[in-house]
């Protein structure tokens, strides 16, 4: 293999694996530039010398080699690396999949281009990109309702067990849907109420927090993004 072919390919998957990891970087995710551009660049040279080893080094005689097969274990590498990012929260939410997944797809560009695929890895990095972010602000704008809202989750205390369906009525009649509830009586006879609602695209947290601020017999409120 001539060193131009292998600059080539490292350079490519480089190039590749920085245009993943600057669109994780913009949007605050915890995969970064550093991340991707190892996974992509290591990704690819594994493969070179996968096949490389398989067609060039002394074999004894009736045994043959996989020229990919130092290349499928980067796969199971990736999976731990990706579960490394995947967050439970403590309500109940799953985050990092998206950032799980974009790890798998640095590792399959870096080795597609490893394997000599240049075109269809400049493709899928392309429909990658439209993907995860010229999709979600198409289906924002044009999708059916339920892909224009969003879920956030609110934390209330409430004064009187009596006046948790009066909260729940002024809550919904802000279009705000709830999708679940969990409730639980607290030592000073208060009530606390945990929800996961769903709102609408376009409302910013802040100003969701301002119109919940209005409700009455609540004595404290926390509200959070996913």
């Amino acid at each position: 293999m001539e060193y131009g072919d292998a600059l080539l390919k490292l350079g490519l998957s480089a190039v590749l694996g920085f245009i993943i990891g600057l669109e994780r970087e913009l949007r605050r995710k915890p995969l970064g530039l550093k991340t991707c551009l190892v996974i992509s660049i290591i990704s690819c040279l594994l493969t070179i010398v996968s096949i490389q080893a398989a067609y060039t080094l002394p074999k004894p005689d009736h045994i043959t080699m996989d020229p990919m097969r130092l290349t499928a274990q980067i796969i199971s590498g990736i999976g731990f690396l990706g579960g490394g990012v995947i967050l439970r929260r403590g309500n109940e939410s799953i985050a990092g999949l998206t950032t799980a997944a974009m790890i798998w797809g640095a590792a399959g560009l870096g080795i597609a281009v490893g394997a000599g695929f240049y075109m269809e890895s400049i493709l899928g990095m392309v429909f990658l990109i439209i993907s995860v972010e010229i999709i979600p602000l198409v289906t924002a704008l044009f999708g059916p309702k339920r892909l224009r809202r969003r879920d956030i989750g609110l934390k209330l205390v409430v004064n009187d067990i009596q006046n948790i369906p009066v909260v729940l009525t002024e809550i919904r009649a802000m279009d705000i849907q709830l999708n679940n509830m969990k409730l639980k009586m607290l030592d000073t006879g208060e009530h606390f109420v945990q929800m996961r609602l769903s709102v609408n695209q376009k409302l910013r947290t802040a100003d969701v927090y301002y119109e919940l601020q209005k409700i009455r017999n609540v004595r404290g409120m926390e509200i959070e993004s996913f």
